[in-house]
């Protein structure tokens, strides 16, 4: 699962993140790996690269969008909103506990992601 946060990192040159999303990408790219985003993070991202980088580039990240995109179910939603009752210590967002949910519900473990909130709930991310 790729986060809005790695992919960010990836486009935007001067994240903090930037070198290290560009490795992993790539990394994950020369081994074939199917790279999945929900269509909340679409909407997360696009919404993100429009604010902060212009509408351009966030035109042509929509255009050349390669990756499989997992639509969340309703079923998803309603994980998503006993997850975010559940974790009075965290502060996930909605895209966040939706894309949980949808990580369970396709048996998935690992994502792609520089936001704490994934380890926080207990999935690996991957390292470079």
């Amino acid at each position: 699962m790729v986060d809005t946060s790695a992919i960010y990192a990836l486009i935007d040159r001067s994240d903090d993140w930037h070198e290290k999303a560009k490795n992993l990408f790539k990394k994950l790219s020369e081994q074939d790996v199917d790279l999945i985003l929900t269509n909340f993070i679409l909407a997360e991202t696009h919404a993100l690269i429009l604010s902060r980088i212009g509408h351009e580039l966030a035109r042509e990240w929509v255009k050349n969008l390669v990756w499989k995109i997992e639509r969340v179910k309703e079923e998803d939603e309603k994980r998503a909103r006993e997850i975010i009752i559940a974790y009075k210590d965290k502060s996930f967002s909605y895209t966040d506990a939706t894309t949980f949910a949808v990580m369970e519900r396709l048996k998935m473990n690992v994502a792609l992601a520089f936001d704490n909130h994934f380890t926080q709930f207990g999935w690996q991310c991957f390292d470079a």
